[in-house]
């Protein structure tokens, strides 16, 4: 079959090169936006008198009867075509006859892409932003379930502080928003039309790029048309909003991971979201939560083919960046299905707060506390801290916890010691002490949740 751009060349190209050349296979999720600009396009040309009003609706009417045969599955896509624009247009052709040819006046396909491109990306993000927000909700219930549930801060992968249950999950929640933050802004970037840059130079005919853009929901249009057609500097930062969203994902199913061990206990997953093992009938593993931790690297590697793709382009389009599309629709692909695996996981889950209350007594961590009870008293915080980590050495050696050790074995090591220590050291005070702002303490984790929820709407 010849092609649409057949002329200056045959039009006839080896099959081999066909294949190799050929979109369609995924691009053909866009049709919508396609023919959504197409018919905005043709209203213009209407508007402007380069076609007539009666050619306009011929060309509307057409787009939409294609429109509705793709949804309701009356209408295939031919693979013979190169691509969605071609076979939108060859489609009408056939339809309405010669009238179809007019279509592409005063357009090229590199600005109808970019164009498909921004209306798809732009559509979906709004996707994936909802979706963000179905997870933060999870976590916001699972928080507001475990406001009093005591268990160790880690650094280093050492237990470190006390903090509650719902402070460890509110910090996700203020990753998760500045993800959406991030989405959003991205949005106000992307959202400029292309459409009217044609292949490079714009065009001799006296069309109205507002017009078009406004109706098709733009806030504004590229104010060079190079830019207009070879920027994808859009799709680069989807992509990193994705990886981003992605790294974050993976660690808290990395936490997931650990908190489901039989070393931790601190959370158990719903069966629904866990696999057995074909051998060992013991086992319950966190497959999802694996899964989404491995899909992450998957979603990097998009973001990298995307730069590498652009890095050596020289204005204004090239071929290349028809590799965009593969990348960019992996990448949301895969976020969306992480997102809706991750959120009903959080969901269901089961908290343990005796295991982590356990886990919690048996590390030492309110030795800060002891520390911060002598500064109290008067005691330089340096020579405190030393004082504090001998007196862990010593519970260390005697096989006690900080509770456990005698007043008397206290004044050993400092005359500051009085009955009011157990109480400064005590899991829940050392909780309910650090009342700081985005602190641990009830009142500060209420103003989390408070804000948290605001911001998605709860």
């Amino acid at each position: 079959m010849a092609k649409l751009w057949a002329g200056r060349t045959s039009g006839f190209t080896d099959k081999v090169a066909d294949d190799f050349n050929s979109s369609i296979a995924f691009d053909s999720r866009m049709y919508k936006q396609d023919i959504a600009g197409s018919m905005a396009h043709a209203a213009m040309l209407g508007k402007q008198g380069i076609i007539t009003q009666t050619e306009t609706d011929i060309l509307v009417e057409g787009l939409a009867g294609i429109a509705e045969d793709i949804d309701k599955g009356k209408l295939a896509f031919d693979i013979s075509c190169e691509d969605v624009h071609m076979f939108v247009e060859q489609t009408l052709t056939q339809r309405v006859g010669d009238v179809g040819k007019k279509l592409h006046t005063a357009r090229s396909r590199n600005d109808q892409v970019a164009l498909d491109m921004r209306m798809y990306v732009r559509e979906y993000v709004g996707d994936l932003t909802s979706k963000i927000k179905t997870l933060i909700a999870a976590l916001v219930s699972q928080a507001e379930k475990n406001k009093e549930s005591i268990m160790p801060g880690y650094t280093h992968l050492q237990r470190a502080q006390p903090v509650t249950m719902a402070h460890h999950l509110l910090a996700y929640c203020m990753m998760l928003l500045r993800d959406v933050e991030r989405f959003e802004d991205g949005v106000k970037r992307l959202n400029v039309s292309p459409i009217g840059s044609c292949a490079l130079a714009g065009t001799t005919y006296d069309t109205d790029r507002a017009f078009e853009a406004k109706r098709l929901g733009f806030d504004s249009v590229c104010l060079n048309s190079m830019d207009g057609v070879s920027d994808r500097d859009f799709c680069l930062e989807i992509v990193s909003d994705c990886a981003i969203t992605m790294m974050h994902l993976s660690r808290l199913c990395e936490e997931l991971v650990l908190w489901t061990s039989l070393e931790f206990g601190f959370v158990e997953l719903s069966d629904a979201y866990t696999t057995g093992s074909s051998i060992m009938p013991q086992k319950k593993n966190s497959d999802m939560a694996e899964l989404v931790r491995g899909k992450t690297g998957r979603v990097y590697g998009d973001l990298m083919a995307l730069l590498t793709m652009l890095k050596g382009l020289p204005l204004a389009y090239n071929k290349d960046m028809q590799e965009d599309k593969e990348s960019v629709f992996d990448a949301m692909d895969t976020l969306a299905k992480c997102l809706d695996v991750t959120a009903p996981m959080i969901a269901t889950m089961t908290t343990k707060p005796d295991k982590m209350k356990k886990a919690a007594a048996g590390g030492f961590i309110n030795a800060t506390d002891l520390a911060d009870y002598m500064t109290k008293k008067g005691v330089p915080f340096r020579e405190a801290y030393k004082i504090s980590g001998q007196i862990v050495a010593e519970c260390i050696g005697k096989g006690k916890t900080l509770e456990e050790l005698s007043l008397d074995e206290y004044k050993i090591h400092s005359d500051v010691f009085d009955s009011d220590l157990y109480q400064a050291i005590d899991l829940k005070n050392c909780v309910e002490k650090r009342t700081s702002e985005g602190g641990t303490s009830l009142t500060s984790v209420q103003k989390q949740l408070a804000f948290v929820k605001g911001a998605i709407g709860l």
